[in-house]
């Protein structure tokens, strides 16, 4: 997500040292110190939130109040983290006011809260109002659903912005249970990452309590026109009444995928897992909340081949959500585990075939990666003090991660990594992890102490050395289909139609990425387009391939098209590429044109990289 890494510098010793931060304890538990945060988690560490909040879709502001029960070290001050919000007055105990005031604002960080309190208080509550453009909060009209017949609000929490809708301790080495009363429209439901209703009220008012501790960015609210259905007794999907049927359809399998994890690595641990399918304008493939994962509809393609983003999501009730990242400096201890376990549930479902293209999609992703972010993000562990961490976002702690861990697993043996996998997530079940602490406890209990490997892998820049590079059979067979392709167009062999549907999407996905914009040329995308209709797909992956490659180049025809689709869709994933093509092409024009009608319906995450990367001045 960010700057300054860790550079290697030619030794492990040199690097270790380097790596080394500041730690604080509480309880005899060592931790990092998180520089995004504001708190002295020594002094006052929050344990309980209790929200009691309603929603405002006509000034586009949550109002009410947040109270506190939180560890008091003998302090006179507890400190949380804000962003742009507006604070009306702090209670203690018995409803007495106390003295407050917000710090200067820091440009990454917002600005503290710094609450008066006795060395004896261990209560507080504070009244306030967010901001109508709230980084977190995403309020979006009637015509940007699906439905397009009702308002819809959701929350993005990670990695820092939960500060903008509630005042927290915003890190995620704090650990919170909480419950919340939420009052909404009396025609729409409301969702939480806890324990969730079926129905909706009939009085808009809905009540919610989150019983297992979790880090502040996992604290997530939806308010929408969503029905719920069950897939089995612990599994279900909510969303807009019109695209219910082909979610259930498409995530059909999230029952077995459940039970799949718990042969792989232990009892599920959150008691239900739904998945809420948003709107197109959420900017991410999923989100992680625990007992109710988000999740993007550019998932549903009608063919099942892009469940393994709900296999993604589960994986995190063990890998982030569970054992989670100390700080967003170690956010591939996150990542890195999750892509790993999200493989091996898709392998034991789909088989070693399925689980081979993924693999091999995201590696192309990492080498894209690698490339084009700042070579200090190119390390596992990295130093995000001063920085924002969605700088550094890429697929380098999701693949590298992956890569590393899967490096363990052949040269240990599955069987052996398995049972270090288990135990690691059971030893420290609801717990913060640092990468330091990891590798002890790696070299402990799976390397016998021996870590000069581990120190290449996790602090050095670049590709580590005889990294594998995977492989598929189904990819080999679409190369092959697109280089004959290819020929034929050069031939002037009379094109044939072809259903795309004859091939899963990854399959496709893989063949478009071989397109060579070196070697290939427009002419030859538009006898594939007769052949396969790529420019009239409905399939968000596909379209966003072919649209990449037809903007490089300048294959016009797919212009009108590829513009609808970044206007409605607002995933990051798609969205970078895309526009990141534009540029290179040097079709300025074209980008601006159409980043002006599709940004109002971005997050603010994804507004974020594309005004970097166009600089955009709204």
């Amino acid at each position: 997500m960010q700057k300054l890494v860790y550079i290697a510098l030619g030794t492990a010793l040199i690097a270790a040292s380097c790596n080394k931060q500041t730690t604080s304890t509480i309880k005899g538990l060592q931790e990092a110190k998180d520089n995004q945060t504001f708190a002295d988690l020594d002094k006052a560490r929050i344990k309980h939130l209790s929200l009691d909040i309603e929603t405002d879709f006509k000034t586009h502001q949550i109002k009410g109040s947040a109270s506190y029960q939180f560890k008091n070290n003998n302090s006179k001050k507890i400190i949380l983290d804000t962003e742009e919000l507006t604070i009306d007055s702090v209670l203690l105990a018995n409803n007495k006011k106390t003295t407050f005031k917000l710090g200067n604002r820091d440009a990454v960080k917002g600005r503290a809260l710094e609450i008066d309190i006795t060395p004896k208080d261990t209560v507080v509550t504070v009244y306030y109002k967010t901001t109508s453009d709230a980084n977190a909060l995403q309020w979006l009209s009637p015509e940007q659903t699906h439905d397009k017949k009702q308002p819809f609000l959701l929350s993005q929490g990670q990695a820092i912005l939960t500060r903008s809708w509630i005042p927290i301790q915003d890190t995620p080495s704090v650990r919170i249970t909480y419950d919340a009363k939420i009052k909404t429209p009396k025609d729409l439901m409301a969702l939480m990452s806890a324990i969730n209703p079926k129905e909706k009220s009939k009085d808009g008012i809905y009540t919610f309590k989150m019983p297992q501790p979790i880090a502040p960015y996992l604290v997530a609210l939806a308010v929408g026109d969503v029905n719920y259905q069950a897939i089995d007794n612990r599994t279900g999907i909510y969303a807009e009444p019109n695209l219910l049927k082909d979610a259930v359809w498409e995530f059909a399998d999230m029952g077995k995928m459940v039970t799949t994890a718990e042969k792989l690595y232990g009892k599920y641990p959150w008691e239900q897992f739904d998945v809420l399918v948003l709107p197109p304008s959420f900017p991410f493939g999923g989100m992680e909340n625990p007992r109710l994962t988000f999740a993007t509809p550019t998932a549903i393609v009608g063919d099942r081949s892009m469940t393994n983003l709900v296999a993604h999501e589960l994986a995190h009730s063990w890998s982030g959500n569970l054992v989670t990242n100390s700080t967003w400096d170690d956010f591939w201890i996150n990542e890195g585990f999750t892509v790993y376990f999200e493989r091996r549930i898709m392998e034991e479902l789909e088989g070693k075939d399925y689980a081979d293209m993924i693999s091999v999609i995201g590696f192309q992703d990492l080498e894209t990666s690698m490339r084009n972010i700042p070579k200090e993000y190119t390390s596992l562990k990295v130093n995000m003090k001063g920085k924002n961490p969605d700088d550094a976002f890429s697929d380098v702690p999701y693949d590298k991660g992956y890569l590393f861990l899967k490096m363990l697993e052949d040269k240990y043996g599955r069987e052996k990594f398995d049972i270090f996998l288990n135990n690691y997530f059971s030893s420290h079940a609801f717990q913060t992890m640092t990468t330091e602490k990891f590798i002890d406890y790696l070299k402990q209990n799976l390397t016998n102490n021996d870590d000069s490997f581990v120190q290449e892998w996790i602090y050095t820049t670049g590709w580590p050395k005889g990294v594998q590079k995977p492989t598929s059979k189904l990819f080999d067979l679409a190369e092959n289909q697109l280089q004959q392709d290819i020929k034929n167009s050069r031939n002037k062999v009379s094109p044939e139609k072809i259903a795309i549907s004859t091939k899963s999407t990854n399959e496709w996905l893989h063949y478009i990425r071989q397109i060579d914009v070196d070697k290939n040329t427009k002419e030859d995308l538009a006898y594939l387009d007769e052949i396969y209709d790529f420019t009239d797909s409905k399939n968000p992956e596909i379209e966003c391939a072919w649209f990449e490659k037809a903007f490089l180049l300048h294959y016009d025809k797919v212009n009108k098209n590829a513009k609808e689709f970044l206007v409605n869709v607002g995933r990051r994933k798609f969205l970078e590429p895309l526009y990141l093509a534009l540029k290179e092409s040097k079709q300025f024009d074209l980008a601006n044109d159409i980043y002006k009608s599709a940004r109002p319906n971005y997050h603010f995450v994804a507004k974020q990289t594309i005004d970097g990367m166009l600089n955009y001045k709204p």
